[in-house]
Parts: C-alpha cells; structure tokens; sequence
C-alpha cells in the first residue's frame, strides 16, 4: 500500500482499514487481552443460568419463558461490550501514546470514528458469541432462537453503545486521562432505567418517562414480548431505532467536536500525560 493511497481522498476505507487492523494485531499478539472480552459475558451467563434453573422451579412465569433472563444478560453485554470496545480501543491509542500520530496522520476524524465503531462490533462479538454458545452447551438456551428480531436488538444495542462510548471519549478529550473510569461506570447509569430484567410498568412514573427516552427500555421490552408472548413488536423496534438516530448523531457530533477542539488547541499531546 503506496503512502500516496493512503494520503488520497479515496484511501479512507484503507486508512480505517489500517487502524482496524493495528488494533487486531493488538488482540491476536495478547491473549489476556481476547480472555478478558469473553471473560465477563460468560461469568454473568453461568451465574444467571443457575438463577434461572432455581426460579424454573418455583416460578410459573419463568416457567413459561425460561430463556428470558438469559438472553436478557446476553443483550445487555452487548450494550456494556459495545460501549466499553469503543472506549477501550480509543484508550489503547492514549495508553500507547498514539493519539497524537493519529493526529498529524491523513486519517480524518470521521474515519477515526468509524475505525472505533468497526472495532467496537469485533469486541463485542468475541465477547458475547462464546457466552452464548456455552449458554446453548450448559442450559440449551439460545437466544438464536429470535430469530431476526434478535439482530434488531443486537444492532439497537450496539449502537447506543457506541453513542455512550463516544460521549466518554469525548470527556476524555476535554478532561484528560482522568476521566477514564467513566468508561467502565457511565452504562451503568441507564441500567436501573432500561428494564433488563423487568417491566418498565414497576418503575416509578418519573423513572417511566426516562426509561421510554432511552432505546434500551423498548428493546428489552421487545425482547421480552418476543420471548414471553411469541409476538414480535414492532412499534418499540420503532421506537428504539428512532432513540437510536437522535442519540447517535449527538455522540457523534459531541466526539467529533471534541477531537476537532482538541487537535486545535494541542490538548491531544496532553491527554495521558
């Protein structure tokens, strides 16, 4: 690949396509590093498997969808996995003191974004796939059994992952490396008011409106209809898509704006110092 490719407007696919293939690297030559994205998935899918054996026993409503809480942790990894690969991947570049390479390189912030995005999908399939796979192995549940509808869940997920991913890269760019934790804590900030392992109708009626402003409420919701009422719901796929749209172009135009900030100002040199 000549530098000329890689510098003209036309080389953007092969510049992502570099970044992608530098952090695939990454993984391939450290394997704490591919341990650790199927660790957590597949420890919350064996705890919660137990869960639901003991609550098929004394439970007719679990009785009637035995799946649910599982398929229920499996989506909601793909949401943290999905978020926390879009973070990592851009903390991997900070940690390595990348950043600033990247920079001063023809790679634009678009591609950079959509680099993230591309590595965030990778992590959460190597993340979550095993775990679902031992879930058919250990209980013969499988949340394949969805069906179609389970890749609109899986991509209304993935891609409030990457809007919160990209709202806590853009904190990092204004705050510096300090803020980093936030990678790991700000998904669980919607958690209580996504309705994973419940209804929205038990919350409180405040906590309802915030819920239905969040796509993860009606694709729990749907997933839940699908599993528990074979009835698939379209509305709330609508509802969750249209959630989807508005929270993905302000995280896109809040990372955008801060990289472009910090490029200008220089602050890219700072972050991780």
């Amino acid at each position: 690949m000549s530098d000329l490719a890689l510098q003209g407007p036309g080389g953007g696919g092969q510049r992502i396509g570099a970044v992608v293939l530098r952090h695939l690297y990454l993984l391939r030559s450290s394997w704490p590093r591919v341990f650790e994205l199927m660790y957590w998935p597949t420890i919350q899918m064996v705890l919660w498997g137990f869960i639901t054996l003991f609550l098929l026993q004394h439970s007719s409503l679990i009785a009637q969808a035995s799946g649910v809480l599982i398929s229920a942790v499996l989506l909601w990894d793909v949401l943290f996995r999905g978020q926390l690969g879009f973070s990592l991947s851009f903390l991997e570049e900070i940690w390595s003191r990348n950043l600033a390479n990247l920079a001063v390189s023809p790679l634009t912030p678009a591609e950079f974004l959509t680099a993230l995005m591309i590595l965030s999908l990778l992590r959460t399939l190597i993340g979550v796939l095993p775990a679902a796979g031992l879930a058919i192995l250990f209980y013969e549940i499988s949340i394949f059994e969805m069906g179609l509808p389970l890749l609109a869940f899986f991509s209304c997920l993935l891609i409030m992952g990457w809007a919160i991913g990209m709202a806590v890269c853009a904190l990092i760019l204004r705050v510096g490396q300090g803020a980093e934790s936030a990678a790991w804590l700000a998904i669980f900030l919607i958690a209580p008011v996504s309705a994973i392992y419940y209804p929205v109708d038990v919350l409180p009626p405040l906590l309802q409106w915030i819920a239905w402003a969040l796509p993860t409420a009606p694709t729990f919701e749907g997933m839940r209809a699908l599993l528990m009422e074979g009835l698939f719901r379209g509305d709330l796929l609508l509802h969750a898509l249209a959630l989807n749209v508005v929270y993905l172009i302000l995280g896109c135009g809040l990372f955008l704006w801060s990289y472009r900030v910090a490029r200008a100002r220089g602050l890219i040199l700072q972050v991780g110092e």
